[in-house]
């Protein structure tokens, strides 16, 4: 789903450590905007396995815990999801894909799983994350937001 575009090759490391003012550790959360809440927790917390943190149903947040970040879901007819505009919709998207890091990588496995969550898998394919090349596959949530699934980097 993410071509490589020419060109773009990974930028080489820096053999010493650089002083920087920001020195970001990971991802700490995302926020996705979602049509159907109960969908879209079967998704991210049923199929997927983020268990459930913190809920402020007042404001319209659901908060479940994807390892060391977090997933924040916002149904958009909540109070703070009617503050980002419409829903998410095929032509007008407001993220391009996110990936959550897995310990490992069982493709048999995976596919079983998201199989029996009604979850269509991708195909799978060798990919740069965070912690170098390893396997990869894009699933849609309920919403069409794209979500990688990345396993550990290959040796």
């Amino acid at each position: 789903m993410q071509p490589r575009l020419p060109g773009a090759e990974p930028a080489a490391l820096p053999s010493e450590a650089v002083s920087h003012p920001l020195e970001i550790r990971g991802l700490d959360h995302v926020v996705v905007r979602v049509a159907d809440l109960d969908r879209s927790l079967a998704f991210y917390r049923d199929a997927l396995g983020c268990p459930e943190e913190r809920r402020l149903d007042a404001l319209g947040l659901v908060q479940l815990r994807a390892g060391s970040a977090l997933i924040d879901l916002v149904p958009v007819d909540s109070p703070l999801g009617r503050a980002g505009g419409g829903a998410p919709a095929p032509d007008g998207r407001n993220v391009d894909h996110f990936c959550v890091q897995l310990e490992r990588f069982d493709e048999p496995a995976l596919r079983a799983h998201l199989e029996r969550h009604q979850i269509e898998p991708g195909e799978v394919g060798e990919r740069y994350g965070a912690t170098g090349n390893g396997p990869s596959m894009y699933i849609r949530d309920p919403d069409g937001n794209v979500v990688e699934l990345k396993g550990p980097a290959a040796g």
